[in-house]
């Protein structure tokens, strides 16, 4: 078409594209003529293909081999197909009932026959019945156990099978014969074991009574227990007569005699009674279980006449204790007894029939009630203890010191706890060892107050010995791991649901209180000893000094006081954690002395303030290696300190700085003096602004102007949001009325406040300063650690004078529980302070982990 050499494509292809058909047909624009001849060629195929479509259509819908004639034909041989299959249920139907009626006389002659059979069975068991019964009968009469055994059990199983037919009234008489003659072999049974007993032929008639026994188990269980019952009751009447009905047999002191006799009864019954009862029957178990019963009843009566004598004396507790000890021995006697004894059978139902009977607290419940006063005996028993170990010597006589040694009554109080322990577990482990619990933790408490605190209130103007003090700490670390390990020891006893009530924490930390408080005895050791060296501080006239030289004179006569000391003390320390401890508040209380002291020296020049820093510097670095002193190495000059203490040191003396570097300013120009104090002390408080112009020695009237500059530059733009309101470090400063006075002594501040001192250096700080320094006065140890609870560990400074005299006078009337409560306190403070070291309390081996 159009001269176009290619072949157009065929419109029947599948993959038919009109596109490139018509890119066929107009390949260039000179074809576009023939669009007219093109369209009406294809027009003309339309046509041809539309005719040739229809008369297609007509010939399939009208032809001879058309769809319509193809469906009616298809319908009408479903139609003769469904008309089959019911033809053939039909027919099936009707054989059904054909052979239904054929089978019908089958099925009568089939019941026929069972019925019948099965009256040939019940006339047979009938006969057998009836002959076995007539048998029983005669066998019963002559006493032919042995065959009257088996026969019974033969007989009892046909009747069985006749139980459906009573309503028969000859199968009715002949069940009311069974009934009547099983009656009979049981009260015949019984008579001949009433009248063997008693005429005293159980050897004898050993032999018809075993047999009888095979009757008895053949009658049922109800026999049975009858007859083991009535056993029961013949062998212990004598017991009952004996111990029952009378007062002297019957009291706690004869209680060995009830088991004596039972064991002389329980060997007759081994000898002469056992092999007539079967195995099985456990008469032996049920004999001794109802011997404990009855006991158990006579104790409880006895108890609880003894108890409401008014007249006569109460139960005596060492009676009552021996009485359950040995009934507690004759309990595990029992139980060993008849846990051993062979089973009569092996088989898998028998073997699942565990022997019900338990003969453990059989007998001793009854004395659990009255457990009570056993533990009142201990209580006191203890009381009597305490005064003693008050008063005796810390060690025996021929006992040396040794820095591992521990106070001897603490362990002779240990095995008492661990022995008084062990025996109320053993008593009771309910609510008589909660009890217990309860009366041990108040005499630990009372340990810890009474004996080793109070050494550490020894009275003289040293108070305790190094040794004293050592045998007090390591005595409170004994006592702090051994709460521990005694609180689980109970809780491993105690019934479960009272394990929740057991705690010795508090006195745990009762005994990590006294530990403080040792070692805080310790820092005052050094410092009784390092007085001479503050007081040629004090002594120096810092207000004249022209120039900063060398450390001062009483810097090196300081540094070496504290190390002699603090090898002395170290020397005896064993556990690295207290030896921490020790050299921490150590610095703590040399760092709050230098401020307190650099109180006392004002006025300080420039010069004066400046040599101080350096001072503190050569005492910090001194201070770092406090610890090389304990455990010693045989090459001292490798000892490194750890880093943990050394930063602790340095972050200790630093807070000194911003007072000295405030001091060191000159106060010409004024305004410098007020810079380096919002630098360096940083609060916004006049009050302590004009501390350091006292300390300065500034002349009063020039205090006006500074005061003015000062509150021009704090309330400045920018300075506010920095500065505090007030400075811990100089609020405590100088409180008393006209800032010249001082508080309390800063040796008795240490001993004061334990709390304070251990919630860290800082607190420390701020409240050691406050006073002048006086001599460490023992003996008011518990008074002023009655003072510092009242103060509160988290308020800052000291009380007034007047609020410090209340204290004083109302320390005396606390009672013990409020030094007891403040001990737990200090302990709990203490565990904080130095918890952070890795150490771990309560180990013995004086190991800790290196810091």
């Amino acid at each position: 078409m159009n001269g176009v050499a290619s072949e157009p494509p065929s419109l029947d292809a599948a993959d038919y594209d009109p596109i490139q058909h018509l890119n066929l047909l107009f390949s260039h624009p000179s074809t576009v003529s023939s669009i007219g001849r093109v369209s009406s060629t294809l027009q003309s195929q339309h046509n041809d293909l539309s005719a040739e479509i229809s008369s297609l259509q007509t010939a399939q819908a009208y032809g001879p081999d058309s769809s319509l004639e193809r469906m009616q034909s298809a319908q009408a041989e479903l139609a003769g197909l469904f008309k089959k299959i019911e033809t053939v249920r039909s027919r099936a139907i009707q054989t059904e009932q054909n052979i239904t009626s054929m089978t019908a006389d089958i099925k009568r002659l089939d019941g026929t026959k069972r019925n019948l059979t099965l009256s040939m069975t019940a006339l047979k068991r009938l006969q057998m019945l009836t002959t076995a019964y007539e048998q029983l009968r005669g066998l019963a009469k002559t006493r032919q156990y042995r065959e009257c055994a088996s026969l019974l059990q033969a007989v009892l199983q046909l009747m069985r099978h006749f139980n459906s037919y009573r309503s028969i009234d000859q199968i009715a008489t002949l069940s009311r014969g069974v009934g009547e003659l099983q009656r009979e072999l049981l009260e015949q049974v019984c008579e001949d074991f009433e009248i063997a007993f008693a005429k005293g032929e159980v050897g004898a008639r050993r032999a018809t009574l075993v047999e009888a026994c095979g009757v008895m188990d053949a009658l049922g269980d109800n026999a049975r227990a009858r007859l083991v019952t009535w056993y029961v009751n013949t062998e212990l009447r004598e017991y009952r007569q004996v111990f029952r009905g009378n007062d002297e047999a019957g009291s706690l002191d004869n209680i060995g005699r009830r088991y004596a006799w039972f064991k002389r009864m329980m060997k007759v019954y081994e000898e002469e009674h056992a092999a007539i009862f079967p195995p099985h029957w456990r008469v032996g178990e049920t004999l001794a279980m109802a011997f404990c019963d009855g006991t158990r009843d006579d104790y409880k009566g006895i108890l609880e006449k003894s108890m409401r004598r008014v007249d006569g004396p109460k139960i005596d507790v060492n009676l009552l204790l021996g009485c359950l000890q040995e009934t507690m021995d004759f309990e595990q006697t029992l139980e060993r007894r008849f846990a051993s004894e062979p089973r009569a059978s092996i088989d898998t139902l028998s073997s699942a029939d565990e022997r019900t009977q338990n003969f453990n607290g059989s007998i001793s419940v009854a004395f659990e009630p009255y457990l009570s006063l056993w533990v009142e005996s201990q209580d006191k028993a203890l009381a009597a203890m305490i005064p003693k170990y008050k008063a005796q010597p810390l060690l025996p006589p021929d006992e040396e010191f040794s820095p591992q040694a521990v106070i001897s009554s603490a362990i002779e109080l240990f095995h008492f706890y661990k022995l008084t322990l062990s025996q109320c577990a053993k008593l009771s482990t309910s609510e008589r060892l909660l009890d217990l619990a309860k009366t041990l933790a108040k005499y630990l408490d009372e340990y810890a107050q009474q004996v080793l605190f109070a050494i550490l209130q020894k009275p003289g103007p040293t108070g305790p010995s190094l040794q004293d003090i050592i045998l007090v700490l390591n005595t409170a670390d004994f006592w702090h791991a051994n709460t521990g390990q005694l609180e689980e020891n109970i809780k491993k006893r105690i019934d479960s649901e009272l394990v929740p009530k057991v705690d010795l924490s508090s006195q745990a930390d009762a005994f990590l209180g006294v530990a403080s408080a040792a070692v805080i005895a310790l820092v005052n050791k050094v410092e009784v000893d390092c007085e001479g060296a503050w007081r040629e501080m004090k002594n120096t006239n810092w207000s004249k000094m022209e120039s900063v030289g060398d450390q001062s004179s009483y810097v090196g006569e300081l540094v070496s006081h504290v190390n002699a000391k603090a090898e002395e003390i170290l020397a005896v320390v064993v556990k690295q954690q207290y030896a921490r401890a020790f050299a921490d508040k150590l610095v703590e209380h040399l760092a709050n002395t230098y401020i307190h002291t650099i109180v006392q020296c004002r006025p300080i020049s420039e010069v004066g303030a400046e040599q101080m820093l350096l001072d503190k510097y050569v005492l910090t670095k001194a201070l770092e290696n406090l610890l090389s002193h304990h455990n010693p190495s045989s090459q001292p000059q490798q000892h490194v300190p750890p880093s943990s203490f050394v930063k602790r040191v340095n972050t200790t003396m630093t807070r000194i700085d911003p007072l000295l570097k405030t001091l060191q300013v000159r106060p010409s120009p004024p305004e410098g003096l007020v810079q380096a104090y919002l630098i360096h002390v940083g609060d916004r408080s006049d009050t302590n602004f004009r501390k350091i112009l006292e300390l300065k020695g500034i002349r009063k009237q020039d205090h006006g102007h500074l005061m003015e500059l000062f509150a021009i530059h704090r309330d400045g733009p920018g300075a506010g949001d920095k500065l505090v309101a007030q400075s811990p470090l100089l609020t405590p400063l100088m409180n008393a009325p006209g800032l010249g006075g001082v508080g309390v002594g800063a040796g008795n501040l240490n001993l004061m406040s334990i709390d304070r001192l251990a919630s860290g250096p800082g607190a420390a700080l701020s409240t050691a300063a406050q006073g002048a320094a006086s001599r460490f006065d023992a003996a008011s140890l518990g008074e002023k650690l009655l003072n510092a609870a009242r103060d509160g560990v988290e308020r800052m400074g000291t009380p007034a004078a007047h609020e410090l005299a209340q204290q004083q006078s109302g320390a005396g009337q606390n009672n013990a529980a409020s030094i007891n409560e403040n001990l737990k306190n200090f302990g709990k403070f203490f565990r904080r302070d130095i918890g952070g070291l890795g150490a771990r309390f309560g180990k013995r081996d004086g190991s800790a982990d290196d810091h």
